[in-house]
């Protein structure tokens, strides 16, 4: 049986929270010689999110500091030693936990490093994503593309799932603090010349609560990333594992 873990992290989605964790296809996954473990990060949510994810009988921990990036890394950190693969999903069931299992397959038979949940080449449910965030995407995926030999087709996207050891190398070289991170993760890892593929996932509105991108700030951020990573080289001292 192989271990997952399934990185949750949240800042107020007391409404969407739920379902994520729900549609977790456990005995699929068990099926396929899966065991999955959830682990919701908290981001210092001041509504019922806690609550909500505590009453599915998940790990919870918490990382004070604001930001997803500072979530996500707590995450990593904070993985199982016997983890055999991590996905990361929102909390907000814009992405279906239920799509995990195409996911996971290209890690287990070993086609790649790294998957990415692409919504541009999936299934993007009306109203999900507004037209300037698709543009924006879509170049943002194509620089990322071209000035990186990497064959992504969703740069921007919030799901995603690893080898641990690429998991245990984001945790050390990550410094994003907020929607730059999906970003980050993706120049380093090409960075590291891991491979990285993409599989279609749907996308659904986010109903329960706004978006908290902002488009503009959060896009020159996006940018900034992109060309500081082109220069990037990660600390000799830390040994980096390929599968």
């Amino acid at each position: 049986m192989k271990n997952i873990t399934v990185l949750i992290p949240c800042y107020n989605e007391e409404k969407g929270i739920s379902d994520v964790i729900k549609g977790i296809p456990h005995k699929k996954l068990e099926a396929f010689g899966y065991k999955a473990e959830v682990i919701v990060i908290d981001n210092n949510s001041n509504d019922k999110t806690v609550k909500k994810a505590a009453s599915k009988g998940v790990k919870i921990i918490t990382e004070k500091k604001q930001g997803k990036g500072h979530a996500v890394i707590t995450g990593f950190k904070s993985l199982p030693k016997n983890t055999d693969i991590v996905i990361i999903l929102d909390g907000d069931n814009t992405y279906l936990s239920r799509e995990m299992l195409r996911m996971i397959e290209p890690l287990d038979s070993k086609f790649c490093d790294v998957v990415i949940g692409t919504r541009l080449g999936g299934k993007v449910k009306g109203g999900s994503m507004p037209t300037m965030n698709r543009w924006g995407n879509w170049f943002f995926t194509f620089i990322v593309r071209t000035a990186y030999k990497t064959s992504v087709t969703d740069v921007c996207t919030g799901y995603f799932a690893f080898n641990k050891n690429v998991a245990d190398f984001l945790a050390e070289n990550l410094e994003s603090k907020g929607f730059s991170l999906e970003m980050e993760m993706v120049t380093k890892m090409a960075r590291m010349n891991y491979e990285i593929y993409s599989v279609p996932i749907t996308y659904q509105e986010r109903r329960f609560s706004e978006s908290k991108l902002r488009p503009f700030k959060d896009g020159i951020n996006i940018l900034k990333v992109w060309a500081k990573d082109l220069r990037w080289k990660p600390n000799k001292s830390r040994k980096v594992k390929k599968v």
